[in-house]
């Protein structure tokens, strides 16, 4: 950290930084922007609990557990087009990432191209109460340059959005090989060289990306000891070796995100990363904290939802944040510390 350059920063984007992190400057956010795979989950279990889906039970669901569990999170991650009930519903306390991309992608082109929703801009969201804007790109640094140069066009025009409105871009990379089933072992041997090439390529000044989310470099299914399977791709060693080298080659804040894995296994992830030196500074966790309350909410209505929220989804956060709080580092550490940013005002500039 010695003799490390100057960070300028806006007087808008530092003092949204500090709204979507904690008291300590550790992001402690909750992901609840899911569209596509959330209403797949709720049709699933529609049709277990011989339920008509509508989708006012997705808009409600993201009402109540806005609602229920925001206060704990330093900030919340939600969609206007599915979460606006959420939106509304948020602890004004807590900070409001809004997310920028269509859900999903077209499957008949190649390369997973990304896309944002069409009616909204990063002005536009401000406008709305957002402190920080969202998008998420599926990456393969392997992949032709005719896809990756139009992923990289697309990350250079974000951030500099985001820079222009004076608001923070979080940046979610979510790694793929269209050879291979992204749980396969063949797949997870490969998985923590795509992720840290991922890291290498946007953590670069010129993208003016200020939050990058990142996959945990391995996958936990794969980790020797980690379950009962004989087929492992790491040992814990060489896991950890990879949290390492991903901490190393970030010149900007980073958080983990959940990837869906349970609860147990994300604790046991950051836990792993923190014993590894890697200096992140927080997550943004989704289905970790609430997944398993989505058939609770069709079988049982708001009632049950909001019981297995006060009790098992609080506690997944609140353990969530003690973890952080032994684990991560202030996001503003990644630049040096408090001292060596340089807050400026570029308001008479607009």
């Amino acid at each position: 950290m010695e003799n490390m350059a100057k960070k300028f920063m806006s007087k808008g984007k530092f003092r949204k930084m500090m709204t979507v992190s904690d008291e300590k400057g550790i992001i402690n956010a909750m992901a609840l922007d899911q569209r596509g795979s959330l209403v797949k989950a709720m049709k699933i279990a529609s049709e277990k609990y011989n339920k008509v889906f509508n989708m006012d039970m997705v808009y409600d669901f993201k009402e109540i557990v806005s609602r229920e569990l925001s206060y704990l999170s330093s900030a919340v991650l939600l969609d206007d087009q599915m979460g606006y009930k959420g939106i509304a519903a948020k602890d004004k306390s807590t900070g409001l990432i809004m997310s920028y991309e269509k859900t999903g992608y077209d499957a008949d082109t190649p390369g997973r191209l990304p896309s944002l929703i069409p009616d909204q801009s990063a002005q536009i969201m401000v406008q709305r109460g957002a402190n920080a804007l969202k998008v998420l790109v599926y990456y393969n640094p392997n992949d032709p340059d005719e896809i990756n140069d139009v992923k990289k066009a697309f990350a250079q025009r974000y951030g500099t959005e985001g820079l222009a409105a004076e608001t923070p871009t979080f940046f979610e990379i979510v790694t793929y090989d269209d050879k291979l089933d992204s749980k396969s072992l063949a797949f997870a041997k490969i998985k923590p060289e795509l992720v840290l090439k991922s890291m290498k390529e946007f953590t670069q000044d010129k993208y003016h990306i200020d939050v990058l989310k990142m996959e945990v470099p391995f996958n936990p299914t794969y980790v020797e000891g980690w379950t009962d399977s004989d087929e492992y791709a790491y040992t814990e060693e060489q896991a950890k070796g990879y949290l390492k080298q991903l901490s190393d080659e970030a010149t900007r804040p980073y958080i983990f995100l959940s990837a869906g894995v349970p609860t147990p296994i994300f604790q046991r992830e950051l836990k792993l990363a923190g014993d590894a030196g890697a200096q992140f500074n927080g997550v943004l966790s989704g289905r970790a904290t609430w997944l398993e309350s989505v058939d609770i909410w069709i079988k049982g209505g708001e009632d049950a939802l909001v019981s297995w929220l006060k009790d098992k989804g609080t506690r997944n956060i609140k353990e969530l944040t003690e973890i952080l709080s032994q684990k991560a580092t202030p996001w503003f550490e990644a630049y040096g510390g408090m001292d060596n940013i340089e807050v400026v005002d570029v308001s008479n500039l607009k």
